[in-house]
C-alpha cells in the first residue's frame, strides 16, 4: 500500500496512512516522512498499535533520544516517558508551549503514542510558529530578531507541584542544578528549512533579556497571544494507538485538560536538537 499524505489546515499539520510504524523504517520511508515533517511541522498516523520499544526504534531515525527529568518512564525503555492522569500532574501540558526548551539543546521533535483515552476530550492542538512569525509586521519581526529569552525549568515544573516529598526534593534540586536557566534566541531559524519562527513559549519564558521587565512582560504576553491564533493550528482529536510527530523546533502544542476524571494515558519519545540559531 503506497502512503498518502492529506494535509488538514493551511498553517501546519498531515495525516499520513499507508504505513506501518511498527515495522522497520526503510529508507525511503525515512525520507518520505521526514520530508513531510518539514513540510507540515507535525503529521499524524491512525491505527498504529507500537511498543515502547518500537516507538523508540522509530524516534531514533531522526536523532538522538532524550530521558526526561522530571516525568516517570517505561522502565524497559527510559527514552519513553508516560503521562498518565492517574499517576502524575501533568497540568504543565495545558498550557501553549515548546518542549525542553531549558536545554541548551531543546528537542528536535517528538512522538507521542496515545495508549488510554477519555471517551471524549483530551484533544491536542498544535500551532506554527513559522506562521505567526510571517504574519507579523516587518518592523516587528526586525526588533524581535537579534533579542534572546530566558526559558527555565521551574516555570513549568514549580516546587510546590514537584517536590512534595523528602525524596522528590532532593530531586527536585539535583534536575534545577543541572538545568538553570539559560537564553535563547527570540527569533529561530529552521536549520533545514531556513524559516524563522517565534522561539518563545509560555511554558518555559520567562524574560526577555535586552528589554526592561514590564516591556519584556508586555512583549512576551502578545507574543503568546499571537502564536496560538486559530488561524496558526491545527487540533487533533485523538483515537487509540493515535501517533503524533512534530517538529518542537518550529510549533508550539497544548493537551487539553477538559477530561477528568476520566484517565488520559500517553508515551513520548523525544528526539534531542541542536543549539538554536
Amino acid at each position: 500500500m503506497s502512503i498518502q499524505i492529506t494535509q488538514l489546515s493551511p498553517a501546519l499539520g498531515a495525516q499520513i496512512d499507508g504505513i506501518n510504524l511498527s515495522e522497520p523504517l526503510s529508507a525511503e520511508n525515512h525520507q518520505l516522512i521526514e520530508q513531510a515533517l518539514l513540510t507540515h511541522q507535525v503529521l499524524f498516523f491512525r491505527n498504529q498499535p507500537i511498543t515502547p520499544q518500537q516507538q523508540a526504534s522509530f524516534a531514533r531515525h531522526f536523532g538522538d533520544l532524550h530521558i526526561h527529568p522530571i516525568y516517570p518512564n517505561v522502565p524497559e525503555q527510559p527514552e519513553v516517558l508516560i503521562l498518565d492522569t492517574a499517576v502524575t500532574d501533568v497540568r504543565d501540558n495545558a498550557i501553549w508551549h515548546t518542549d525542553v526548551t531549558f536545554l541548551p539543546t531543546p528537542a528536535m521533535g517528538a512522538v507521542l503514542s496515545a495508549k488510554l483515552l477519555p471517551p471524549f476530550g483530551g484533544d491536542t492542538l498544535w500551532a506554527s510558529s513559522s506562521a505567526a512569525f510571517e504574519a507579523l509586521s516587518k518592523p516587528l519581526q526586525v526588533l524581535l530578531d537579534g533579542l534572546t529569552a530566558t526559558h527555565d525549568f521551574t516555570h513549568s515544573f514549580p516546587l510546590e507541584r514537584y517536590g512534595n516529598t523528602p525524596q522528590a526534593l532532593e530531586h527536585y534540586h539535583e534536575v534545577q542544578r543541572k538545568y538553570p536557566p539559560l537564553s535563547h534566541p527570540v527569533v529561530r531559524t529552521h536549520p533545514i528549512t531556513g524559516r524563522k519562527g517565534l522561539f518563545v513559549n509560555d511554558g518555559f519564558t520567562t524574560r526577555i533579556n535586552e528589554l526592561e521587565a514590564d516591556e519584556s512582560d508586555a512583549l512576551l504576553r502578545f507574543l503568546f497571544a499571537h502564536s496560538t491564533r486559530p488561524e496558526f493550528t491545527v487540533r487533533w482529536r485523538w483515537q487509540t494507538n493515535d501517533i503524533a510527530f512534530w517538529d518542537n523546533r518550529i510549533t508550539q502544542h497544548y493537551a487539553v485538560d477538559d477530561y477528568r476524571p476520566q484517565r488520559r494515558v500517553m508515551q513520548r519519545a523525544t528526539i534531542l536538537g541542536d543549539i538554536p540559531a
